[in-house]
């Protein structure tokens, strides 16, 4: 009777049956919202990148194996994650660290906007690396977004804010390297890697930060911090399994235009004006890729 439990347990998951696609609709939609205010929390607090990604890793490591263990898929999270779940986690690693420093470099609208471009570029190397084959939307897509993330990243030559643009890129690219090795190793678990990402990242925090001199009231704000991206980790996986991939890609660019709108009503945070102007070609290029291709 348990094992039959725990096999209908993985095949509805814990949010009601996997083809509720109405479900799957909202989860992705609040995973979108819940992402979209990573910038808020990192830039609303003193605390520099390292103590950021160290409190934030470590309540989102205890806050995900507290979810692998309710699920009770330790074992298969963990244990056997293998030798691509380290690789994953360890490009994810530099992927978080990227995406963190960014937000103290440059500004909310910049990093979101050039982070939207991570599943074009996913597209294009997993053309080139595994032969998996990209339309034609796709690969114009491609093409416009990063035309359009040139020209945000040009508002920024010369000031210090052309370090964050950069480490934004890099943190895209980490991401859309991710997506293709869950395609080559689509056996590879999901929250086991994430853990190990936050986990890879705490000994560097302790060596070039000091994550334990923060006040309390930080620390709070990071706890938050690191059950908000747990939470939002947790909703996109339930419900990427319930909509298509296409729909969900859709979806998840909710986050692109909410965040620079949350840091301007929060945080009183003004794009400049060449984000504005690579702002619109950088979503019609997302969205471009992300709807359906008709049916010949």
């Amino acid at each position: 009777m348990s094992d039959a439990n725990t096999s209908q347990r993985e095949e509805t998951g814990y949010f009601g049956r996997r083809q509720s696609p109405l479900l799957g609709i909202f989860l992705v939609m609040a995973s979108a919202v819940t992402f979209s205010t990573a910038g808020l929390f990192t830039k609303g607090v003193t605390a520099g990148s390292w103590e950021v990604i160290f409190w934030r890793g470590v309540f989102a490591v205890g806050f995900t194996i507290g979810w692998i263990c309710f699920r009770q898929r330790f074992r298969d999270e963990v244990v056997k994650m293998g030798w691509s779940g380290v690789a994953i986690a360890a490009v994810g690693a530099v992927g978080t660290a990227a995406f963190i420093a960014s937000f103290k470099l440059t500004s909310i609208a910049n990093v979101s906007l050039i982070y939207a471009v991570a599943p074009l570029i996913s597209a294009l190397l997993a053309w080139v690396w595994i032969k998996e084959p990209a339309g034609r939307r796709v690969v114009w897509g491609a093409f416009g977004a990063l035309a359009g993330v040139a020209i945000i990243v040009s508002g920024s030559l010369g000031g210090v804010s052309l370090k964050g643009d950069l480490l934004a890129l890099l943190m895209a690219c980490m991401m859309a390297l991710m997506m293709v090795l869950y395609r080559v190793y689509p056996e590879t678990p999901g929250a086991g890697p994430m853990a190990l990402s936050s986990v890879l990242l705490l000994p560097f925090c302790l060596m070039f930060g000091a994550p334990f001199v923060l006040p309390m009231s930080e620390i709070v704000i990071l706890a938050a911090f690191g059950l908000i991206f747990a939470i939002a980790s947790v909703t996109l996986a339930e419900g990427v399994r319930r909509i298509p991939a296409g729909q969900a890609a859709l979806l998840s660019t909710l986050e692109v235009p909410l965040a620079p709108v949350l840091a301007f009503v929060v945080l009183a945070e003004i794009p400049a004006v060449q984000t504005l102007i690579g702002a619109p070609l950088v979503l019609i290029a997302v969205l471009l890729a992300a709807w359906p291709e008709p049916e010949v």
